[in-house]
């Protein structure tokens, strides 16, 4: 094979952006591309290593030799080192040889900017040409309806590992298998969106993708990447939104990944109290670099670009943010200021919200933050972090804690379920019950309800029904639509087979029709982030443990009254302050038989009283089901399609 020829994508102009941190589209430029020059055909390589002596390109094509493909380094001290190597191609397999300048070390890495990998165990990167003819197009030119912050927003969380496998032949599901059953499966159950865990290359199966090496090429478990770009398009052809896990918090040590690259901390911050998680074993981006914010920024681009995803979910923000997350006294170093944030992090969120929005203003980032960091999701020009949503990790741990305690105890616990709302506006929140929630001992949704079978389920239904009536968007994780009795296991596929028995079949038609509700009722979306959109009332009834509340939308007839038994006992001829003068028709029961319930409880449209209650002029008596929601609506409002 011949020798490297001098060639270069870059300019000036390139340069001077990524010395700046502010290219944002480094993918156009490093990593391996097919090229021709002079009319020869071959790949073009660029790979920053400021810290090396030398850098080869060693491959399949070279029989892994050092030294026979060598690159060039810039005159320009961008530490970019770059070459065309003819006869190079799709699929040839390749690392990079450094030599340091740092005590005289000799590394083998994969490629940071790679659009494939080797499956694991192996850890070389592969050139890749993974064009694709996208049929998104009428998804893509309404998206920015389907993404609005007062537009249904339902997600369902996958781990492409474990949804489903293929059980018999001993192997994952592909890509390809997926925009089949994954893709019918989620329009099914009426979801708008589907949120993937990591499915950027990553070497450990039990870390779920969240140690990731391969930035830029969706892992090789399940195929090619342009057979995860079909993925992606069937969800898009059927209407549903894509969400990816996206990991800008830590990366691993793995020899062949980031970490260390070029003999010196080049991606990770030098000072390890910075550089460092205890907790996760893993590296920490230097935030505070230039180069390395136009990597992780090209990255959240580069997905929203190339692969159509709809969205970003930040993981671990609150990792992030603050320079003495999970450290003891003496293990950090405050801020300029004296604080504990970290000021690098801040600037480089608030940067890569602005760069995603600027590019694609019909996307949505979420934030998993865990902490009470104020304005997450307000803008930048308002001192906020930029992004769209944040999960609402406060909800989701009081409501769990709620619906854990035996009925019996919950009149003295009414407050684990009010509290919400007195900051529920603050942000533009998600309510998540997400994979955390089932792993590490803490059990299933449903292993936490309290009761026997039959009050486990209802329980889990009225859980299931206060979260889509509360104001907010919502996030389930897989399993968790039908009610699995076991917590998730990364090995295993789900436990399908309780779809054959009638508690379980209940759960998943109660979130079908939940979803329908959500998306089809306008009061539960219009103002779900807003003040404005809720009001309760009455959340002070804590000898019935009943709460009732009003959704609001931006026509008062859009306007649900929802009422909520958090106890055992049906509560019948029960009276309830009403806003107006009319009819109310029920419109919702999660006791209907076809939901496992006991179908005994429902209200036949209701006639209001001038008999003041709950400070207002009329009233009605209602009941509420065993552990059941019910919800209502005035006159002739359109009734949610649900199935009979």
């Amino acid at each position: 094979m011949a020798k490297v020829i001098a060639h270069s994508r870059f300019t000036d102009f390139d340069i001077g952006l990524f010395k700046s941190g502010k290219h944002y589209r480094l993918y156009e430029k490093f990593g391996s591309h097919i090229t021709t020059v002079d009319g020869v055909e071959g790949v073009y390589f660029a790979v920053w290593a400021p810290s090396a002596k030398s850098v080869s390109v060693i491959g399949d094509f070279n029989f892994w030799t050092e030294g026979e493909h060598p690159l060039n380094v810039r005159w320009d001290s961008s530490g970019i080192w770059e070459g065309f190597i003819p006869g190079a191609g799709k699929g040839s397999v390749y690392k990079y040889k450094i030599h340091s300048n740092n005590n005289d070390i000799k590394t083998e890495k994969a490629d940071p900017y790679a659009r494939r990998y080797e499956h694991n165990p192996k850890t070389a990167s592969i050139v890749w040409d993974d064009s694709y003819a996208w049929k998104d197009k009428q998804w893509l030119t309404k998206r920015k309806k389907h993404n609005a912050i007062e537009a249904p927003f339902s997600v369902y969380e996958v781990h492409l590992g474990s949804w489903r496998k293929k059980v018999d032949e001993g192997r994952f599901m592909s890509y390809v298998e997926m925009a089949d059953e994954l893709v019918a499966y989620v329009k099914d159950m009426n979801f708008t969106h589907v949120e993937l865990m990591p499915v950027m290359e990553f070497p450990y199966d039990p870390s779920w993708g969240y140690q990731v090496t391969g930035y830029f090429a969706p892992t090789s478990r399940f195929g090619y990447p342009e057979e995860f770009k079909l993925l992606v398009d069937k969800f898009h052809q059927n209407d549903i939104g894509i969400i990816l896990d996206w990991v800008p918090s830590h990366f691993p040590e793995d020899v062949h990944g980031l970490g260390f690259f070029d003999g010196s901390a080049l991606y990770e911050h030098p000072d390890k109290r910075k550089g460092y998680h205890h907790d996760w074993k893993s590296l920490i981006f230097n935030y505070g670099r230039n180069e390395v914010k136009s990597f992780l920024i090209s990255n959240a681009i580069f997905w929203l670009d190339q692969f159509h995803a709809d969205g970003l979910r930040v993981d671990a923000v609150a990792s992030m943010l603050f320079l003495d997350y999970s450290r003891e006294e003496g293990e950090w170093e405050p801020n300029m200021f004296g604080g504990n944030e970290n000021l690098e992090a801040m600037s480089f969120l608030r940067e890569m919200n602005e760069a995603v929005y600027a590019s694609f203003p019909d996307v949505q980032t979420i934030a998993e933050e865990s902490t009470a960091f104020p304005m997450v999701s307000k803008p930048t020009f308002m001192g906020g972090l930029g992004f769209g949503m944040k999960w609402m990790m406060g909800w989701m741990h009081d409501t769990l804690q709620y619906f854990a305690k035996e009925p019996i105890y919950r009149p003295y616990h009414q407050n684990d379920l009010t509290f919400s709302m007195t900051y529920a506006f603050t942000e533009n929140f998600m309510l998540p019950l997400s994979h955390d929630e089932v792993v590490y001992g803490k059990k299933s949704i449903l292993g936490r309800m309290p009761g026997d079978e039959w009050q486990r389920f209802a329980n889990l239904r009225l859980l299931y029904s206060y979260m889509f009536t509360h104001p907010g968007t919502n996030l389930l994780f897989q399993g968790a639509e039908f009610g699995q009795s076991s917590e998730w296991n990364f090995e295993q596929e789900l436990d399908w087979y309780l779809l054959d028995f009638s508690p379980h079949q209940g759960v998943q038609q109660l979130i079908k029709d939940l979803n329908t509700l959500y998306k089809t009722a306008p009061a539960l979306y219009e103002k779900q982030f807003l003040a404005e959109g809720f009001e309760w009332i009455d959340y002070g009834d804590s000898k019935n443990s009943v709460f009732t509340y009003i959704r609001k939308g931006n026509d008062v007839k859009d306007d649900i009254i929802v009422a909520c038994n958090m106890t055992p006992e049906p509560k019948e001829n029960y009276k309830l302050g009403v806003p107006r003068k009319g009819k109310l028709k029920e419109i919702f029961n999660s006791d209907l038989v076809k939901y496992f319930g006991t179908g005994q409880y429902k209200n036949k449209i209701k006639t209001t009283k001038a008999d003041p209650w709950h400070f207002r002029d009329q009233s009605v008596e209602i009941t509420i089901p065993p552990l059941g929601m019910v919800a209502f609506q005035y006159g002739k409002s359109a009734k949610p399609k649900l199935k009979s």
